[in-house]
């Protein structure tokens, strides 16, 4: 399978919580993930941050005062998807182990997911579209080597 070009900027912020999970997120792995997800070329920023970054953001662009997962910013889709993915390593952190996933499963789970919005794909539109972004998903990263991420 031919995979979809990809310019990658991969940043850490200068906060602990985030810095902690570098180890975590290769270069390599997290630009394998995204290009597995990509239908057309991207250039992707992702950035890890900590909680009160996270929360800001949040508070900011969706008007809600909680560090939420992962946000996506997608300022293009076609011809080349523009993104940024900004990911909150706590939230990220604790997700992972109350749902039994390595911190790699569920950052795996997270950056295709995000992804996929950055592409136009919604989960919040209808049923239908939420079970069908979560059957791509599931298959995305299937073909990753990962399990299924939303088996209970």
């Amino acid at each position: 399978m031919a995979l979809n070009q990809l310019s990658l900027s991969l940043q850490f912020a200068r906060d602990a919580e985030a810095t902690a999970h570098r180890a975590t997120l290769p270069r390599h792995a997290v630009a394998r993930w995204i290009r597995h997800a990509l239908a057309v070329d991207a250039e992707i920023t992702v950035r890890i941050v900590g909680a009160e970054e996270g929360q800001r953001l949040n508070r900011e662009f969706r008007h809600k005062d909680y560090a939420t997962n992962v946000l996506t910013f997608d300022y293009q889709q076609e011809p080349v998807a523009v993104a940024d993915l900004v990911l909150c390593a706590p939230v990220v952190e604790r997700e992972a182990r109350e749902q039994n996933k390595t911190l790699e499963e569920h950052y795996a789970h997270l950056l295709v997911h995000g992804t996929l919005h950055a592409q136009g794909w919604d989960h919040e539109t209808s049923e239908q579209d939420a079970q069908e972004m979560e059957a791509y998903e599931t298959a995305i990263l299937q073909e990753l080597g990962f399990a299924d991420p939303y088996a209970a």
